[in-house]
C-alpha cells in the first residue's frame, strides 16, 4: 500500500514508519514538526515527507495513497486542558476533514489512532469496545466525536477503523516522559525515588509503542470487512496495571530505588480496565511487550546519560512544556501554527 502517515514525526510515528516500511509498505509523512527538537537516541530513517498541519490540507493532499494512518494530534490529557477548544479543532473537527478529503481522493482505508481514554471513568470491570464512553477530559471528548463523524463517512470503497490505544511507554527517537511507564522510570534512574503524588490506585490499561505499531500494520492488511466501521482496544487483558503497581514494578527494576506514596492523597478520576479480546480473536494479533519489559528497556535507555527531573520534566520531553516554551518564545501563535519567522528558521 501507499500509506501517509499523519505524525510520522512524534513519538509514535517515529517508530511507526519502520515498522510499516518493513512491512512492505511505501509510506509517506506529513507532520507540523511541533516536536523535531525533542530526539532521543538514534533516529529513523528518513523517508518521504513534508511539514504541514492538518488543518491547512488542500483537496489534492491525498490524492495517490491507498490509505492513511491518522496519528497527528494533540497527544495527551494535559495537553488537551491547554486549550480544550485547540483539542476539539484538530483531534475532532480536522480529523474529520482529513477523512473526507481521503473520502473524497479515493484512498480505501482510514486507520485513526484513538484512545482507550474515552472510557475515561468506567469503574473496575474491563470494558469492551461495546461499552458506553465516559470521558473525563477534552482529549478523551474529542476521540469521542471523531469516532462518531469517521464511523459516519463509511462506504464501500472507504473503511475507517478505530484503534483505541492503550496508555503508551517505551524508547522511541521522539521519547516522551509524560507518559507514566516512562515517567516513573526516569525519576527512579536519575534520583533513586519514584514519589507518587496520588494514592495510585487507578487502573490503567498500557502498551508499547511497538506494539501499537504492529496492531496498526495488522489493521492495514486485514480484510475490508473484519476492520470497516470497528474498533479495536489495543493492548492485553494481562496488561491491565494499578498505577502503584507500575511503581512497584520500577522499584523492583531499577536498583536502589526508593517507592513512596503520598498518604490521603485523592485518586485521579480517570480509572479505567480494558478488555482487548476482539483484536485478539478477530485479528490475531497480540502484543510482544509487558510493563517489566518497557521498564527495563527505558532504564537501560537512561542509564549513563545523566538526565536529571528537570530535563526529562522539561520542554525537550514533555509535550506541554516544550509547546508552552515556543509559545512564550513567540514561535506559535495561539493557535499553535508557527509564526512566519519560526518557519523561516526551520
Amino acid at each position: 500500500m501507499r500509506i501517509l502517515l499523519t505524525g510520522h514525526d512524534g513519538y509514535i510515528g517515529t517508530v511507526m514508519a519502520p515498522v510499516l516500511r518493513e512491512a512492505g509498505h511505501e509510506v509517506h509523512g506529513l507532520d507540523a514538526e511541533l516536536f523535531s527538537a525533542c530526539a532521543f537516541g538514534p533516529q529513523p530513517p528518513a523517508l518521504p515527507s513534508r511539514r504541514g498541519d492538518i488543518r491547512d490540507l488542500g483537496p489534492d493532499a491525498l490524492d495517490g495513497f491507498d490509505a492513511v494512518v491518522h496519528l497527528a494530534n494533540l497527544s495527551n490529557d494535559p495537553l488537551g486542558n491547554l486549550d480544550p477548544d485547540l483539542t476539539f479543532a484538530v483531534n475532532h473537527r480536522a480529523t474529520v476533514r482529513l477523512a473526507e478529503l481521503a473520502r473524497e481522493a479515493g484512498v480505501g482505508r482510514f486507520v485513526f489512532a484513538s484512545s482507550c481514554s474515552l472510557y475515561g471513568a468506567a469503574g473496575q470491570d474491563r470494558v469492551a469496545e461495546t461499552a458506553p464512553f465516559n470521558p473525563v477530559t477534552p482529549y478523551g471528548e474529542a476521540k469521542v466525536l471523531a469516532e462518531r463523524d469517521l464511523g459516519a463517512l463509511e462506504t464501500e470503497s472507504f473503511a475507517p477503523v478505530f484503534m483505541r490505544n492503550a496508555t503508551v511507554y517505551g524508547v522511541s527517537p521522539r521519547l516522551r516522559f509524560d507518559l507514566v511507564v516512562n515517567n516513573l522510570t526516569a525519576w527512579a534512574v536519575s534520583t533513586g525515588e519514584v514519589r507518587m503524588k496520588s494514592d495510585g490506585s487507578p487502573w490503567r490499561p498500557l502498551v508499547h509503542v511497538r506494539d501499537v505499531c504492529s496492531a496498526f500494520a495488522a489493521a492495514l492488511s486485514a480484510p475490508r470487512e473484519a476492520v470497516s466501521g470497528r474498533a479495536f482496544n489495543v493492548g492485553a487483558g494481562t496488561e491491565n496495571y494499578r498505577i502503584r503497581e507500575v511503581a512497584e514494578i520500577v522499584g523492583e527494576e531499577v536498583a536502589d530505588t526508593r517507592v513512596t506514596f503520598a498518604s490521603g492523597a485523592s485518586p485521579d478520576t480517570r480509572s479505567y480496565r480494558v478488555a482487548f479480546d476482539r483484536i485478539s480473536d478477530e485479528l490475531g494479533w497480540r502484543p510482544a511487550w509487558t510493563v517489566r519489559d518497557g521498564v527495563r528497556e527505558v532504564r537501560d535507555a537512561l542509564l549513563g546519560r545523566s538526565l536529571q527531573p528537570g530535563d526529562f520534566e522539561g520542554p525537550r520531553y514533555s509535550r506541554i512544556a516544550h509547546l508552552k516554551q515556543h509559545l512564550d518564545a513567540g514561535r506559535l501563535a495561539p493557535d499553535l501554527r508557527w509564526a512566519e519567522s519560526a518557519l523561516a528558521a526551520l
